[in-house]
């Protein structure tokens, strides 16, 4: 079965390095009997789509998640214009927040999909993700990254009710990923930092 993964570039970096996505259980999005019935009239593109949609609203969190907690000190502040900060992983390396989806072919055995999971795309991965399983990656153009940043930035409010922060929170996916091969997976991770 085809699964999005929702990822950081941090964390792909980690996970070629490994050799594998994890570690278990993991979350992903796929098209699950749920979602099929709950969208009828979409083919199996439109329902893969929405599964990508899923994950790379998963990835916004992940990237929200992954923020540095302290607050800017001087000297540290973001780069003039609307460029946010770069975020560093724990190696120092710089990464501009790009949502990242990974696209992988699991066994249908080592995954479960239910009524208790939130999402109808949802599924739980029992087993990592060898990186020989991935078909794809999805990620935000760097031309999204000002667009990425505030969305992160607006979450908590956008949580919270503010229709605002909703409104710019929505605004990131009105961005395409971009699609690469999983050859060209290390160009993107040294291209980004």
């Amino acid at each position: 079965m085809r699964v999005y993964l929702p990822c950081t570039l941090p964390a792909l970096a980690r996970a070629v390095e490994a050799g594998e996505l994890g570690p278990a259980p993991l979350t992903g999005y796929a098209v699950t009997p749920a979602l099929t019935e709950w969208y009828a009239s979409g083919d199996t593109e439109e329902l893969e789509y929405v599964a990508l949609t899923e994950a790379a609203r998963a990835s916004l969190r992940l990237l929200a998640a992954d923020r540095p907690a302290e607050p800017v000190k001087p000297g540290d502040e973001p780069p003039a214009g609307d460029e946010p900060r770069p975020e560093k992983d724990e190696d120092g390396h710089a990464w501009a927040p790009r949502r990242v989806v990974v696209a992988a072919e699991v066994p249908d055995d080592t995954l479960k999909a239910g009524a208790d999971l939130e999402e109808r795309a949802t599924v739980r991965l029992t087993r990592p993700v060898p990186m020989s399983k991935v078909a794809a990656v999805h990620v935000d153009d760097l031309y999204a990254v000002p667009d990425i940043g505030a969305a992160i930035e607006a979450l908590p409010a956008s949580d919270a009710g503010d229709d605002d922060a909703r409104f710019t929170v929505d605004g990131a996916e009105a961005h395409e990923l971009m699609w690469y091969a999983t050859q060209e997976i290390p160009h993107l991770l040294r291209e980004d930092h």
